[in-house]
């Protein structure tokens, strides 16, 4: 069978499983069964074992439990609705007003969970009511928080880049760092989207209010503080060689129960409730990672990444040629699987490719993150978009809509970062001296 043959092959067998209901992770460990069954010559079990304990038990992930536990931990705390007290009176009299605390307080809170779906559904809890009082449209409101809760996945502390360093054997502490600038870049792109509608629109002129006093700027200011302050050590403590990941996460860890214990909010009912949090977060993300893993041995026994390799090697493509079939590729992919899992659903067929492409695979890791984004707003299975959904009561058509704008400015970030490759190089490079 022909590497065409058997990658159409797959492609019917991911759909069949996909659209089958089951969990995802479920899907891919069930796919890579039967390729391993039907296309290769190794028997089942011995190669699922060993999979599934090579990948999931590896001394870089107990990161990820604790920094999803940080999350989980700020989330259950007044620390959490101290972000968009202490952004309401510092942008307010902003073009574009409070939707700015809305992205705000998306880009802090991805700073300390490394979740999309916590960051998202914490800072949405606080602003869309508050919003919606204040006259906001809702287009404005959800469209913003759709796009801006997507900053989870690049700016680190960020789950996905532990995941994919892991998987091609990078640096995770370079990965955080190659997110910072191209994190803070995206959202500062969805601020000027912001920022010029407040100056064009009618309702943006409308809802501008005065500026806050001086005062309250500074109770703003306090509030905000703890919250940086702990973003501050966690990735000043990796940028600086003091801690690796791992013991960063600890740190932001002990850091968010201290916060919480200091603003009188840390109780048993918090506790076991963020413990209990992280624990079906983290058992999700390790599910797909032992699907994923199982799925990764199969493909590479039957030969399908090298050979793919080889195949898109004939056709002469330029490493920008190829990274835009792969944007178009991820963009379609996108609209059926959320964004881990459709990069650990692809890197191992994708890995020797960009390689052999030239392509610095911290880079593509940054790359294949912020396409991992736009399929978390992408209909008709854009998961941030339900989770907006939950929120907000409104449907989907008008939630795919209103976070259209967020999804083109993802993609126009998507093209600077591969026509100037320095914004996710340079700080890593700063880092090891190169």
């Amino acid at each position: 069978m022909n590497e065409i043959t058997l990658a159409g092959v797959l492609l019917v067998l991911m759909f069949a499983f996909l659209g089958s209901g089951a969990l995802i992770g479920a899907a891919l460990l069930g796919l890579g069964i039967v390729m391993i069954d039907l296309f290769t010559t190794r028997p089942v079990a011995p190669a699922m074992a060993t999979a599934i304990w090579s990948n999931t038990s590896l001394w870089s992930l107990a990161a990820l439990p604790l920094f999803v536990w940080m999350g989980e931990v700020l989330l259950r705390t007044k620390l959490a609705g101290s972000v968009f007290t202490g952004l309401a009176p510092l942008v307010r009299h902003v073009p574009g007003g409070l939707l700015h605390a809305n992205i705000g307080g998306c880009t802090a809170f991805s700073a300390v969970s490394g979740s999309s779906a916590a960051t998202l559904m914490t800072v949405g809890r606080i602003t869309l009511p508050e919003l919606r009082k204040r006259g906001y449209p809702d287009s404005l409101s959800c469209g913003t928080l759709a796009g801006a809760g997507t900053l989870g996945l690049m700016i680190p502390p960020s789950i996905t880049f532990i995941i994919y360093g892991l998987v091609v054997e990078e640096s995770i502490a370079r990965l955080f760092m190659a997110g910072v600038i191209p994190g803070l870049m995206l959202a500062g792109m969805f601020f000027l989207y912001i920022y010029v509608w407040g100056l064009v629109s009618a309702d943006g002129k409308r809802l501008r209010e005065p500026p806050a006093p001086w005062s309250e700027r500074l109770r703003g200011l306090l509030n905000l503080a703890p919250i940086a302050g702990l973003i501050l050590i966690v990735v000043a403590s990796i940028y600086t060689g003091f801690a690796s990941p791992n013991e960063a996460a600890v740190i932001g860890l002990l850091g968010a129960f201290g916060l919480a214990a200091a603003t009188g909010s840390l109780d048993w009912q918090s506790f076991v409730g963020s413990l209990d949090g992280a624990v079906r977060t983290t058992s999700m993300i390790f599910l797909l990672l032992a699907g994923a893993a199982v799925l990764n041995i199969a493909m590479g026994f039957s030969g399908l990444p090298r050979e793919l390799a080889n195949w898109v090697g004939t056709l002469n493509l330029s490493p920008t040629m190829l990274l835009l079939v792969l944007m178009v590729f991820f963009m379609v992919l996108g609209c059926f699987l959320d964004g881990m899992a459709m990069i650990l659903l692809t890197i191992a067929v994708l890995e020797p490719l960009v390689r052999s492409a030239g392509i610095d695979m911290i880079w593509f890791g940054v790359f294949v993150v912020l396409v991992g984004e736009m399929a978390l707003i992408t209909p008709p299975v854009g998961f941030n978009l339900f989770l907006v959904q939950s929120l907000s009561g409104r449907d989907m058509g008008f939630l795919a809509r209103a976070a259209a704008p967020m999804f083109a400015i993802m993609v126009v970030a998507a093209l600077l970062l591969i026509a100037f490759p320095q914004i996710a190089l340079w700080l890593p490079g700063m880092m090891t001296g190169r």
